[in-house]
């Protein structure tokens, strides 16, 4: 799916997301639960910021890839940290891990400081939307 990417001058430049992002017509919408480190038996798989982000960014994906599409067909993105200063603070490292799981591609995002997250250690929380092609279409 091509989205179309919705940059209203008046906000001025977005750098690292994208304001708005039209899904075309004929795709069917996926919601994909809030992913994080969490391993399959419980517990989280690191204490590591920078990992849990990697991880849960690549658990996102791979629920899209399951429906079909591809981290191009992901039109939003909200994170949640439990620190802000610890988002801040790994800024380079995190895009190196966002690029190598989603490329260039930027849809509209949010970023969120919580208090806690529902698993126990978990630092990063990430859910995505996206639009997948109708097959044949």
């Amino acid at each position: 799916m091509t989205y179309e990417r919705i940059n209203p001058e008046d906000l001025g430049a977005p750098r690292g997301w994208t304001n708005g992002m039209l899904a075309p017509a004929g795709g069917r919408l996926l919601f994909v639960a809030g992913q994080d480190a969490s391993e399959v038996g419980g517990g989280m798989s690191t204490d590591d910021f920078v990992e849990q982000f990697a991880i849960a960014l690549g658990k996102s994906v791979t629920v899209v890839r399951e429906a079909g599409g591809g981290p191009q067909d992901i039109g939003r993105l909200t994170i949640f940290v439990t620190s802000m200063d610890a988002y801040l603070g790994s800024r380079a490292e995190l895009g190196e891990n966002y690029r190598a799981h989603m490329g260039k591609h930027y849809p509209a995002m949010a970023l969120v400081e919580v208090s806690r997250l529902v698993e126990p250690g978990a630092l990063v929380e990430i859910e995505a939307t996206a639009v997948i092609a109708e097959l044949g279409g």
